[in-house]
């Protein structure tokens, strides 16, 4: 069977993983209903972004859900603490970050399977990736099977219908160069993304990536590499 008009719910962040995992989704004939989050975060941009991206990106719908999770702490993202700036490859990739949010992406795609549940959906979209999971638990493959089995059995389309949800991840296995190239090839446009984790603010303008977080020099890395010019705004 194939997937032609049937329903999905694709996580959407604003940034560019989220962006092309959308145009994927679109891309294998799903509806993609786009679902961001008011968690807290310092930043209202990236929520700015996800509504360009999911208008742009042909969104069967987008809605945004508020789940404070700034009321747990524990996190450069959603509480006043420094965001890691200038580390190298090597240092991003070992261990945890403290821009990771604890339970972040397992309360997103809880929130994703009931709405799918209520769409008729079995299909949810994450954009994780091979860059995420070295340092973030919630992003590797683990983690999506042991999702996947819990849907089955939290749900009553799984548990009394017999439904089986699937995770999709597919750029798992991407690099970020890979997700640039992607994006071309979708003919995604990635200058409405955001992707910083401490932007500066600009009168009367988007504010400007800082160009030193984790996101960003990972994000500049993978646009040199493939080739391609960034198109956002930098400090």
């Amino acid at each position: 069977m194939t997937p032609s008009s049937r329903p999905a719910v694709c996580l959407l962040s604003g940034g560019m993983d989220s962006a092309v995992v959308l145009a994927e989704a679109k891309a294998m004939g799903f509806d993609a209903h786009a679902l961001s989050f008011s968690y807290g975060q310092r930043h209202s941009c990236e929520l700015e972004a996800a509504a360009r991206v999911a208008a742009e990106g042909g969104a069967a719908d987008h809605r945004t859900v508020a789940v404070d999770l700034s009321a747990l702490g524990g996190s450069s993202l959603t509480d006043d603490l420094a965001v890691p700036k200038d580390r190298g490859h090597e240092e991003i990739g070992q261990g945890v970050p403290s821009t990771y949010v604890p339970a972040r992406n397992t309360v997103f795609l809880s929130v994703a399977l009931g709405w799918a549940e209520v769409l008729g959906a079995t299909d949810l979209f994450v954009g994780v990736n091979a860059v995420d999971y070295s340092g973030y638990p919630d992003c590797r493959p683990e983690f999506l099977a042991a999702f996947e089995t819990l849907a089955t059995l939290a749900t009553a389309a799984g548990a009394e219908q017999g439904q089986r949800f699937k995770v999709h991840a597919p750029l798992m296995e991407l690099s970020k160069a890979g997700i640039v190239r992607r994006a071309s090839e979708l003919g995604v446009d990635l200058g409405l993304t955001h992707t910083c984790y401490d932007p500066v603010e600009a009168a009367g303008a988007r504010p400007l990536a800082c160009g030193r977080c984790d996101a960003c020099l990972l994000r500049l890395a993978g646009f040199a590499e493939a080739g391609h010019a960034d198109p956002i705004p930098y400090a």
